[in-house]
């Protein structure tokens, strides 16, 4: 058995295959295509709700949206993954939300849109939007793997997001503040209409990232600094392992994560955790040994012993040292890549997130494991956790094997046959027809 490669769409490809979808399904031609893509997340996890820093980048896997606007307010939608024709109300999900299925997210979106331009006093833009996209049909073609943490659902809501911009011509996406109101009508999507207490790093990734380099995300303050991140030139390659084990983020679980951090934080006194990280990381700060007598360092400690709660003292020694190690990760790319601290922070990372966070799950701890016995520079699992996916940076020339590896420890275990992609930096959603 040999490891099952999932390879990215070529924009043209993907934009002939959404035209198709939607000619063959609405008789009809589309006003256009948009992109978006999925996301991995180098470093930083659960930390965007709790105003830390992440570190994501833009996969060349991505979702593609043929659209054409209604005179009326339905949504009707069709999906490669989903071939049945999906018929939705904009106005009957503005009144009762949260909902399930396509309709959700693409409604969200444009309901999301309306009220952050009300709310930024855009209100004639709104009443524009209103006016020119009371509706949709919606076509989609992707390459991102469902449930496998790499952020599918948020490249929707940005392939949408642009997509209507576009249609309404609000001109948001020409310019970075504007991109940053579409991420916000994403996270109101999946937040509110969705019912998924994410915290925007995912529309973030897929609506801000640029081609070769990874984004810095500060989320206390939405502002971000790009980074190189060329891994050829180290002869590396990013693997990501989709372990092929569903989780779903409105299921509680991920609230429930979010509740005790905020909760946590008002114990503090902070209205989110990322403030109680010092700007700069002292190079001594043990990070990446969690069983060290050092670990973690005093700084966090000492906000660890203000609390009683079991629960919130591990998820806050999380939160608190996955920003420093996201913090140390961004110096070393502009240092130049030390490939044993990369190592050593990845592993650390998802230590932290099995023993401190507890998202991770039976299959994406093999995965990781398997990974590194094959020779990985570090390996964590990437998104909301409870399943989806893992990243292991390693030698290009080791890349099948590596894979090869986790395939054969899958089959051993019993679990789902995993399957994989090779990521390197994509730009960021954007009109491809």
């Amino acid at each position: 058995m040999k490891p099952e490669f999932i390879a990215a769409y070529e924009p043209q490809e993907g934009a002939r295959r959404a035209r198709e979808l939607f000619e063959k399904t609405f008789t009809a031609k589309p006003v256009g295509v948009w992109r978006a893509p999925g996301r991995v997340n180098v470093i930083g996890e659960h930390t965007d709700y709790n105003g830390g820093k992440a570190l994501p980048l833009a996969l060349p896997h991505a979702i593609y949206v043929a659209l054409r606007v209604r005179e009326d307010d339905q949504l009707k939608i069709v999906s490669e993954d989903f071939p049945q024709l999906s018929v939705h109300s904009l106005s009957e999900l503005a009144k009762n939300y949260p909902a399930s299925g396509p309709g959700a997210f693409v409604g969200g979106v444009i309901l999301g849109l309306r009220q952050v331009l009300n709310d930024r006093g855009q209100n004639e833009k709104a009443r524009e939007l209103a006016q020119k996209v009371p509706g949709l049909e919606v076509a989609i073609a992707s390459s991102v793997p469902l449930s496998a943490g790499l952020s599918s659902s948020a490249a929707l809501e940005c392939a949408i997001a642009v997509g209507i911009n576009d249609l309404a011509s609000l001109r948001l996406s020409d310019n970075f503040e504007g991109r940053k109101l579409l991420v916000e009508a994403g996270k109101i999507a999946e937040n509110r209409y969705v019912g998924a207490p994410t915290g925007g790093l995912d529309q973030s990734a897929s609506m801000l990232c640029e081609q070769d380099r990874v984004l810095e995300l500060d989320c206390s303050t939405w502002q971000t600094r790009s980074h190189p991140f060329d891994l050829s030139a180290l002869c590396l390659s990013l693997l990501v392992i989709d372990t092929c084990t569903s989780h779903d983020l409105a299921d509680g679980q991920y609230g429930a994560r979010r509740a005790a951090c905020e909760a946590a934080a008002q114990v503090l006194g902070v209205k989110e955790l990322g403030e109680l990280v010092p700007k700069k990381i002292a190079s001594s700060d043990n990070l990446t040994d969690l069983e060290f007598a050092d670990y973690p360092p005093s700084w966090v400690q000492s906000q660890l012993d203000k609390l009683e709660d079991a629960e919130q003292v591990s998820r806050v020694r999380h939160v608190l040292t996955e920003i420093a190690r996201c913090q140390r990760l961004c110096e070393l790319l502009e240092a130049g890549a030390d490939l044993d601290q990369w190592r050593k922070l990845l592993d650390a990372s998802h230590k932290s997130l099995r023993r401190d966070y507890e998202v991770t799950c039976e299959e994406l701890d093999v995965a990781v494991e398997a990974a590194r016995k094959a020779g990985a520079y570090g390996a964590r699992m990437t998104g909301g956790g409870f399943g989806g996916g893992v990243i292991a940076p390693g030698r290009s020339d080791q890349l099948a094997a590596t894979a090869q590896s986790v395939l054969e420890a899958f089959v051993k275990a019993g679990f789902n046959q995993p399957r994989f992609l090779c990521a390197s930096p994509s730009a960021a959603a954007d009109r491809v027809a």
